[in-house]
């Protein structure tokens, strides 16, 4: 018994290794659940044994991210725990470089998710980022005296979650979309230019003053 219910889950994972491959390559509608079973080595009954349909396939390998990104162990999340933002916010960039690179087949499934299904399985999860971002902040110490850091007024909240959707789409154009000089210079430049504009804003002090 213990004998086959390892083979199923070591046959459910090349399932999903092969699904996560093609998605990420061909898209949605371009890949087949036999194509998924060709891909991982198996028939496609046993494909069918494990998922009902493709649909099942793609919000399984969708929800792996999910989890993902909700682990301490995510490196975004680490960055974040460690109370990168807002005193080191290179650290929350090279943060967010590597967990695009670590999971960037993953990634490649939202902007899928966006063009081919209209961003059905996505929505949900975007819509409630605002609470998860406010959950995470609460529940980690070394993030919690932000208003001491902003300047007042600012939202910790809007703080956070501007910082991290900059740096986490930076690197996904690099990564997924292989355009190292999206801005016009090197990351590492590009990511100095952003995080002085984070800390300082856009405007001179004097425009600053004639604005307030």
């Amino acid at each position: 018994m213990v004998e086959q219910e390892a083979k199923s889950e070591r046959s459910r994972g090349q399932i999903l290794d092969a699904a996560l491959e093609l998605f990420s390559r061909r898209g949605y509608r371009g890949t087949s659940m036999r194509d998924i079973a060709r891909a991982a080595d198996l028939s496609t009954g046993n494909v069918y044994h494990h998922f009902r349909d493709k649909e099942e396939v793609f919000e399984t390998l969708l929800g792996q991210y999910w989890d993902a990104i909700r682990s301490p162990d995510f490196p975004f999340n680490k960055a974040l725990a460690s109370g990168a933002f807002p005193d080191d916010l290179e650290a929350l960039a090279r943060a967010a470089k590597e967990s695009v690179e670590a999971w960037r087949r993953h990634v490649a499934l939202i902007y899928v998710d966006v063009v081919e299904l209209e961003g059905n399985h996505i929505r949900n999860f975007y819509s409630g980022m605002a609470a998860r971002f406010d959950a995470f902040l609460t529940a980690h110490p070394a993030a919690v005296p932000l208003e001491q850091k902003l300047r007042p007024g600012v939202c910790r909240l809007s703080a956070v979650m501007l910082a991290s959707r900059i740096f986490l789409h930076y690197f996904s154009v690099e990564v997924l979309f292989g355009v190292p000089r999206q801005f016009g210079k090197e990351s590492d430049d590009a990511v100095a230019d952003i995080a002085d504009i984070l800390r300082n804003g856009l405007l001179s002090a004097d425009r600053r003053q004639l604005g307030s």
